[in-house]
């Protein structure tokens, strides 16, 4: 199937899963994940209607602005960003989702001062605990959104996260639900309900993401194609 009929396909599943939930299918963000995937290839997902494209790789990335593979769609970083690279992404994309320490949140706050610019973005949580994966856990994160709240030139738009690889479905939801709760919370007592986004869900699993309140979803493979890991 080609790109377009492929995103034809996840916005009926998005739909289907948004009016089970009682919601309406129209505020569900679909962001394409183009890791692996050429200048035109982002076009066709463009051209076909993607809300918006995400990068989890800084060089990648790179490439392909310089081939103005995003133009015409918001450009997401949805990937591990180390600090050194911050000044490859800040003001080169529209949002940052994997905000999760709060070292990284200072360098895109200096980043974004030194260039006269707010950088959105989303902070990240590490709903599963695991240790070798970036993001605040629940606990830590109204200290982390106090920290970003008292910057000048960042701004937090809501939360992202992903769920261990190996959890079984039931798990996911779990943490779904979790990270929705934490959502809610912190948007009416940190944000007067000033979010907009709760990015969570991926090729295998965004509309379990969407019943338990995603408005914001990363699918990958389920457009492109599967990955060829590789080249």
């Amino acid at each position: 199937m080609s790109i377009a009929e492929n995103i034809a396909r996840v916005r009926e599943e998005i739909a289907r899963a948004a009016r089970e939930a009682g919601r309406d299918p129209g505020e569900i963000v679909l962001v394409g994940a183009s890791k692996m995937n050429d200048a035109g290839a982002c076009r066709a997902a463009i051209a076909a209607g993607i809300d918006a494209l995400g990068e989890n790789r800084v060089q990648e990335m790179v490439q392909k602005l310089s081939e103005n593979a995003y133009e015409g769609a918001p450009l997401h970083f949805i990937g591990h960003l180390q600090r050194n690279k911050v000044n490859k992404v800040v003001g080169h994309v529209d949002l940052i989702q994997s905000v999760g320490s709060l070292s990284l949140l200072e360098e895109i706050e200096k980043t974004a001062a030194a260039r006269g610019l707010v950088q959105d973005i989303l902070l990240e949580v590490n709903i599963g605990r695991e240790e070798a994966k970036s993001g605040f856990l629940k606990e830590d994160l109204p200290a982390a959104a106090q920290a970003a709240l008292s910057m000048e030139h960042v701004r937090v738009l809501g939360l992202m996260t992903i769920p261990p690889a190996d959890a079984q479905r039931e798990e996911n939801i779990r943490y779904f639900q979790e990270v929705q709760a934490l959502y809610v919370d912190i948007n009416i007592k940190m944000f007067h309900n000033g979010l907009k986004y709760l990015s969570m869900g991926m090729s295998g699993d965004y509309a379990d993401a969407i019943r338990a309140g995603a408005t914001m979803v990363r699918v990958g493979t389920a457009i492109f194609g599967a990955r060829d890991y590789s080249k």
